[in-house]
C-alpha cells in the first residue's frame, strides 16, 4: 500500500510540482489549498500518513492549523514544515508546535522528496519494534499508530472513532455503559453522551457485515454495550 501524503499549500504550481515528485517516488498525495479544507478532508476520516505544510496560508495559518492538528489527531503523524519564512523564532515556533522538520524554500524537490522517504523509513522502524495490536475478526487494531486494518487494508477512521473502538477492544466481553464509555474516550463526566451511540453506529458501518445485525458491537439493553471477538 502507498504511503499517503497530505500537502497544504495555496501556491498551486508549487503544490502540483510536490505532488509530481512525490507520486513518481511511489506515494499517494492528497492536496489543499488551505488548512481549513485540510481540516474538513481529516473529518471525513482521512489520516494521512506524513503532512507537508505551508505556513504562509489564506485563513488559519500553518501554525494554528498545527496546534490542532497535534491536538485532535495521531500525534505520531510525521509534519514536515516547507516554508520561506525562514527567521530562527519561525523555525523554533514550528517545531514547538509539533513539527518533525523544517524545508525552506527554495528547495530542491528532490531533496524534499529523500527527506519524506527517511522520515517514513525511521518511523516504520520504530513502530515495527514497539507497535501493540489488538485483533478481532479479521481485524487488526495497531495501537501506536492508532490505525484499523482488515487484511492489508486500512479503514480509515478518525481519531475519536479509533478511540471508542480501541476502548471497546480493550473491554471485549464486558457490558459498558455510554456513561462509562464517555467518561473514559472524552475523558470528562460532563458532555453530550448520546455521541456515543452516534459513533458506535459509525463503527458498525465500518467494521459490521451488516449494521443492523452487528456482529461486534452488540446493544444489551439497559446496560450498554458488549464488544465481541
Amino acid at each position: 500500500m502507498k504511503n499517503e501524503i497530505l500537502i497544504i499549500e495555496d501556491v498551486p504550481e508549487m503544490s502540483q510540482l510536490i505532488c509530481m515528485y512525490l507520486e513518481n517516488s511511489g506515494f499517494s498525495t492528497t492536496a489543499c489549498e488551505n488548512a481549513e479544507a485540510a481540516l474538513e478532508k481529516l473529518s471525513t476520516g482521512y489520516l494521512p500518513d506524513l503532512v507537508l505544510l505551508d505556513l504562509n496560508l489564506p485563513g488559519m495559518s500553518g501554525f494554528d492549523f498545527l496546534k490542532k492538528f497535534r491536538g485532535e489527531y495521531k500525534a505520531s503523524i510525521p509534519v514536515i514544515i516547507v516554508s520561506a519564512r525562514d527567521a530562527d523564532e519561525d523555525i523554533i515556533a514550528g517545531l514547538g508546535f509539533g513539527a518533525d522538520e523544517f524545508v525552506t524554500k527554495p528547495f530542491s524537490p528532490k531533496v524534499l522528496v529523500a527527506r519524506v522517504q527517511a522520515k517514513l523509513s525511521r518511523l516504520s522502524a520504530t513502530e515495527a519494534t514497539v507497535e501493540e495490536t489488538l485483533q478481532f475478526g479479521p481485524y487488526m487494531l495497531f495501537c501506536n499508530s492508532c490505525v484499523l486494518k482488515k487484511g492489508n487494508q486500512k479503514i480509515p477512521l478518525s481519531a475519536r472513532e479509533y478511540d471508542v473502538l480501541e476502548y471497546l477492544v480493550r473491554h471485549a466481553g464486558e457490558p459498558v455503559s455510554p456513561e462509562v464509555i464517555y467518561n473514559n474516550v472524552w475523558k470528562t463526566q460532563y458532555g453530550d453522551i448520546t455521541a456515543v451511540a452516534v459513533y458506535i453506529q459509525r463503527l458498525r458501518k465500518k467494521i459490521e457485515d451488516d449494521p443492523s445485525r452487528p456482529r461486534y458491537i452488540t446493544t444489551m439493553f439497559g446496560m450498554g454495550y458488549r464488544f465481541d471477538k
